[in-house]
């Protein structure tokens, strides 16, 4: 009586084979995860460049109103969909406060305004004078709100009259 017994194969991998899969997996973490350990660094930078942006398209819409004005009287406020924005007589542009922040669609839930002129602290900016300063909520009244703001700061005078509007920082490293 001759039986065949047949040899059945092992499936699967060996242990060796195991190791270098998760020695593999465990350099390629090693190497992404520093590329998006600072994504809140990032998305604060580009919130901030937004605040920018619509401070300056809100600038710009009211001098252009401010120029067109027919009466021939020059207007102390405009207003944007509802918010009265109050203006300079002698440059043009919005002056540095709230309703310019809130007519640029920059929320007070999401970020903080400062808009007296005042020295840095430990947990703010530098306001300068006839300024406003806009901080995002999740760095408010810590140390890295220092160097993460954006500035809008009115025109000196009829000679220079644009307001210079700026985004600290550059990279999303400090923010």
């Amino acid at each position: 009586m001759n039986k065949n017994f047949k040899v059945q194969a092992q499936g699967g991998f060996t242990l060796i084979e195991l190791i270098v899969v998760i020695v593999i997996l465990g350099i390629l973490a090693a190497t992404a995860l520093p590329k998006f350990a600072n994504l809140g660094g990032d998305a604060r930078l580009a919130s901030l460049k937004a605040a920018g942006g619509s401070l300056n398209s809100v600038a710009a819409m009211t001098h252009g109103r401010y120029l067109a004005n027919s009466t021939g009287t020059p207007l102390s406020s405009i207003s944007l969909e509802g918010n009265p924005v109050a203006m300079s007589t002698t440059t043009g542009y919005p002056t540095a406060d709230g309703a310019l922040a809130t007519a640029a669609g920059i929320n007070i839930a999401d970020y903080t305004i400062l808009s007296a002129a005042a020295a840095a602290t430990a947990t703010t900016p530098r306001v300068p004078a006839n300024s406003i300063v806009i901080i995002p909520k999740s760095v408010a009244g810590t140390s890295t709100a220092r160097t993460c703001y954006v500035t809008y700061t009115e025109g000196r005078n009829a000679t220079n009259p644009a307001p210079t509007i700026a985004v600290f920082p550059t990279s999303g490293d400090q923010c």
